[in-house]
């Protein structure tokens, strides 16, 4: 189901000068012949960012899955874009999140960073969905215009296709239009801040307990640790800056 929109991801990727990264054979691919499902990655060199991961995982009718974490250089203090949709096939239910992480909860650097999210909401009303997350705190690492959306089929075959380039493009433009502008955080603040959004997401992130479910603890321990969020290791305690 979400193949076309990870064609259009990674060209995306490629118009901007991205070139693919080594990744392990063993966590580029698995695949689980018990519950017939495949899961695949990329990892992206690409200019301005330190990290770009893509993953797709297929799990035919049970379960389809796109996420991508972007990680802009440190010496940026852009928000991190993140991208996670779900496709339940057997339920027929949609849980779809794109989002320009924030660093940092600080209503001039979302106003800085983030507001152009707010705009999508409004031409976009079903991803104004004020229901919380269940496995997050919507309000660390998420913008106040976090683009959420819990929906059924419709959703799935066509509001994604259409809000999808649009937030890709809004990135890549806010990303573009401020790399020229001082950063508010140091560049030792954003390389910890980073840390600790990986150190939050191999605690929080729910991907644990469905990858075990199809690949096997042991893979599944491995891969959140050293392909979804390896600097978690790198993580500070003390959370607090001086903009």
């Amino acid at each position: 189901m979400f193949d076309p929109l990870l064609e259009q991801l990674n060209k995306s990727i490629l118009l901007h000068g991205g070139r693919p990264l080594y990744i392990p054979d063993d966590l580029q691919k698995c695949i689980s012949k018990k519950r017939n499902s495949t899961i695949k990655s990329w990892l992206w060199n690409v200019p301005g960012f330190r990290r770009w991961r893509v993953t797709r995982l297929d799990a035919g009718m049970n379960l389809q899955v796109l996420n991508s974490v972007a990680y802009p250089d440190y010496h940026y203090d852009h928000p991190l874009m993140g991208i996670d949709l779900l496709w339940f096939g057997k339920n027929e239910k949609l849980v779809a999140i794109l989002d320009f992480q924030p660093l940092i909860q600080d209503q001039k650097y979302l106003n800085r960073y983030c507001l152009v999210l707010k705009e999508l909401r409004i031409r976009f009303p079903q991803f104004s969905n004020e229901e919380l997350m269940r496995s997050f705190d919507p309000h660390q690492y998420f913008s106040p215009w976090l683009l959420f959306c819990r929906g059924g089929s419709e959703q799935a075959e066509n509001l994604i296709s259409e809000i999808f380039l649009p937030f890709l493009n809004a990135y890549w433009s806010m990303h573009n239009d401020q790399i020229a502008n001082s950063s508010q955080i140091s560049i030792d603040d954003v390389q910890r801040l980073q840390a600790a959004y990986d150190h939050y997401g191999l605690e929080k992130d729910p991907a644990h307990g469905l990858f075990a479910s199809y690949f096997g603890r042991e893979w599944s321990n491995r891969f959140l640790r050293e392909f979804l969020f390896p600097g978690s290791l790198g993580k500070s305690d003390d959370l607090s800056i001086n903009l």
